[in-house]
């Protein structure tokens, strides 16, 4: 779902600043803490009971301090701890924005979201619907065509006959029936047999019917106009009407019933299962198919606006829900539904196959009270918001709220439009990074009373090993 109409506001700016922090060596930086005494650590790696009760690992973990301390021995107890520093990360400053929004009338909508791929809305595939020898084909594929433009033909001449025969069938029957009613003496027998004579004429009728039909069809001419994507037939081809659509109807003698040859549309198939002789596919207009889920397709309903948004496209192309299946699909154990788009007029940058994604809107309200969500917070229950008073104080006004739809909150009561409210907004602000030292570490002051006399090394400590001395380089 999604609102349009968002006014603008005035912004009041107020900043906040993070507090400072102090980097070790500076001026005003807190005193390192205190060193443990000496001669009590001396104890506690001499021999004492608690040092022959420590585990494996607290011995260890001795050892690295005793190096240090013997570490700023070396360095003529110039430094507290040498440690090579690391960039710091960059200080982050929070900053608040007081800006002043005016409520205002927008139109709130609610849609439901779905992808899909566009298609024609014509394409439709054309065949012989009788029997015949191809003698001409009188377009190419690629090529544009108009509703009614000649296709292609077959030969007459068995259609002719078929014609010709149908039409003495009927002559005759229409003669017997003559002779029947001039004999009618009133009698059942006489009666039936007019019966039975008019009956053959009916017969005889459909027959020649069916045979005109089948002349007609012998021309085969396009169903509406579009762009032959297909054209699968050569002069000399014999086609035996296996090409015609499911709609077409036979008469006795095999011939199709179809006045035109006209096959129907794509979504019907030829009754042998064979590939159409001419596919024609429209391009002046569009549909989009897509799947709802069953959880959103009872809140659309055929006849509902759709926005739909075409990568490469710039502006939005408009349409409306023209169908809706009655038949589900599953995937993943969710049921969704097929919905047909119909486009509105002829957009550019519309194609077969291209993807689409589409916002069928189900309910629309218009001028409907608006202010953004995060004016609107909740005391004790109740619904306010922060408006500024005539002294610039800020006051609280209560309100009632309706739909929340996006950013966006209705308000029912409690305000009217233009009535401004008060929006606090906080951002982070990256400022400057600092730095600890890179080289010679951090200067700090021996603890007043330490004496490096009376601190006792690890038996075999040798400070020319550690990293830096002469034995390291």
């Amino acid at each position: 779902m999604r609102t349009r109409g968002r006014p603008a506001g005035r912004e009041r700016e107020s900043t906040v600043e993070a507090p400072g922090a102090h980097v070790l060596g500076e001026p005003g930086a807190p005193d390192m803490p205190g060193a443990p005494d000496v001669p009590g650590a001396a104890g506690r790696t001499s021999g004492g009971a608690s040092a022959r009760r420590a585990s494996p690992r607290l011995r260890r973990s001795l050892r690295p301090v005793a190096a240090v301390a013997a570490l700023a021995l070396v360095g003529g107890g110039g430094y507290w701890f040498g440690a090579r520093g690391t960039p710091a990360a960059a200080a982050v400053t929070p900053e608040s924005t007081t800006q002043a929004v005016a409520a205002s009338l927008t139109t709130i909508e609610k849609s439901v979201s779905a992808s899909g791929t566009l298609t024609p809305s014509v394409q439709e595939e054309v065949g012989f619907e009788v029997s015949g020898t191809v003698t001409s084909v009188q377009v190419t594929q690629g090529q544009v065509v108009t509703a009614g433009q000649v296709l292609a033909t077959v030969d007459t001449l068995e259609l002719e006959a078929d014609l010709l025969s149908a039409r003495a069938t009927l002559a005759s029957a229409e003669a017997d029936l003559d002779e029947a009613e001039t004999d009618d003496d009133g009698t059942d027998a006489a009666e039936a047999q007019v019966a039975a004579r008019a009956a053959q004429v009916e017969v005889a009728q459909a027959a020649v019917d069916t045979a005109t039909e089948a002349m007609a069809g012998a021309t085969l001419v396009a169903p509406v106009g579009g762009l032959l994507t297909t054209v699968d037939l050569e002069v000399g081809d014999v086609v035996s009407g296996s090409g015609a659509s499911a709609s077409g109807a036979s008469s006795e003698s095999g011939a199709a019933a179809s006045t035109s040859g006209v096959g129907s549309s794509g979504a019907s198939s030829a009754t042998s299962g064979t590939t159409a002789s001419f596919v024609i596919v429209g391009t002046d207009a569009w549909q989009l198919d897509v799947t709802v889920d069953d959880t959103d397709v009872a809140l659309i309903a055929v006849g509902d606006q759709a926005e739909i948004t075409i990568e490469d496209v710039a502006d939005t192309v408009f349409g409306t829900v023209g169908e809706i299946g009655l038949v589900s699909t599953s995937t993943s154990g969710v049921a969704a539904y097929p919905v047909v788009v119909t486009v509105t007029g002829q957009p550019e940058g519309v194609y077969d196959g291209v993807a689409a994604d589409v916002e069928i809107v189900y309910e629309r309200r218009t001028d409907v009270l608006t202010v953004p969500s995060a004016a609107v917070r909740t005391v004790d229950g109740t619904s306010v918001v922060t408006q500024a008073g005539e002294d610039g104080e800020e006051i609280s006004t209560t309100v009632t709220v309706g739909e929340t739809v996006g950013d966006t909150t209705e308000i029912t009561e409690g305000l009217v439009e233009g009535d401004e409210v008060l929006v606090t907004v906080v951002t982070q602000t990256p400022g400057s990074a600092t730095t600890t030292d890179q080289e010679s570490g951090m200067r700090g002051q021996v603890p007043e009373g330490f004496d490096p006399s009376q601190m006792q090394l690890p038996e075999g400590f040798d400070p020319s090993q550690l990293p830096g001395g002469p034995a390291d380089g």
